[in-house]
């Protein structure tokens, strides 16, 4: 079951995602709202995995509720429904699922929910990451990652079945991994947030992070800290 947002501030507007989307079986709809404000609430939450949005609404845009989801790597994808033309190429930069021009027939939203639906349970090997190891590649699930670590010339990536090392860098599979659950958390780390049991002080600008099941740690900066105390809880 796909979980929908609606967001418009104009309730025929509205109405009219919401008579679509309803209709459509895979589709659960978690909120239809004209307060960008109150989207926003359930966007930072994840308690969604599309949202449909106008663009241009009092107070908060419709794009700048999708710049928030790509600029924290939100798992939740965007289809823009509007009558403001002017923002289709930075839809583009910010890699939103669709963007359809009001007035709209019906089969045009339901297409592109359609695809949208289709792409998700293809999406399978998004899950998973290809690791180059020389001559062979290793396949790792993404959720059985724990925390990288990048040390000299080579990055160790612990999981729940044991280390994994290969020699691509934090950067490389930093854009690998855009899934709410892992953040750069240093400049040689990368943290996956539910395997972390606790934060220790380690000097007044970092912290040592402890793992549920690992006696290896790795290091989280203050300022991250603040940006995990804001943003996931």
């Amino acid at each position: 079951m796909i979980k929908v947002g609606l967001v418009d501030d104009r309730k025929i507007d509205l109405d009219k995602l919401q008579g679509i989307a309803g209709n459509i079986e895979e589709i659960k709809i978690v909120f239809a709202t004209q307060s960008a404000e109150e989207a926003y609430e359930y966007v930072k939450k994840e308690a969604i995995d599309l949202l449909i949005a106008d663009i241009e609404m009092p107070e908060l845009s419709g794009y700048e509720l999708a710049d928030i989801i790509h600029t924290h790597a939100l798992n939740i994808a965007v289809i823009f429904v509007t009558a403001a033309s002017g923002y289709a190429v930075h839809a583009f930069e910010l890699n939103v699922h669709d963007y359809i021009m009001k007035p709209y027939p019906k089969d045009r939203l339901e297409k592109s929910i359609q695809r949208y639906i289709e792409k998700n349970q293809s999406s399978e090997i998004a899950g998973r990451l290809f690791l180059r190891q020389k001559s062979e590649i290793h396949i790792v699930q993404k959720k059985e990652i724990i925390f990288i670590e990048r040390t000299g010339r080579s990055t160790t990536i612990y999981t729940k079945s044991g280390p994994v090392k290969t020699y691509q860098t934090l950067n490389e599979l930093e854009g690998e991994l855009r899934e709410r659950d892992f953040i750069r958390s240093h400049r040689s780390f990368i943290i996956n947030i539910h395997y972390v049991k606790n934060f220790s002080v380690y000097t007044k600008t970092t912290y040592m992070v402890s793992f549920e099941g690992l006696e290896e740690k790795a290091m989280i900066t203050k300022e991250q800290i603040d940006f995990l105390q804001s943003h996931y809880f």
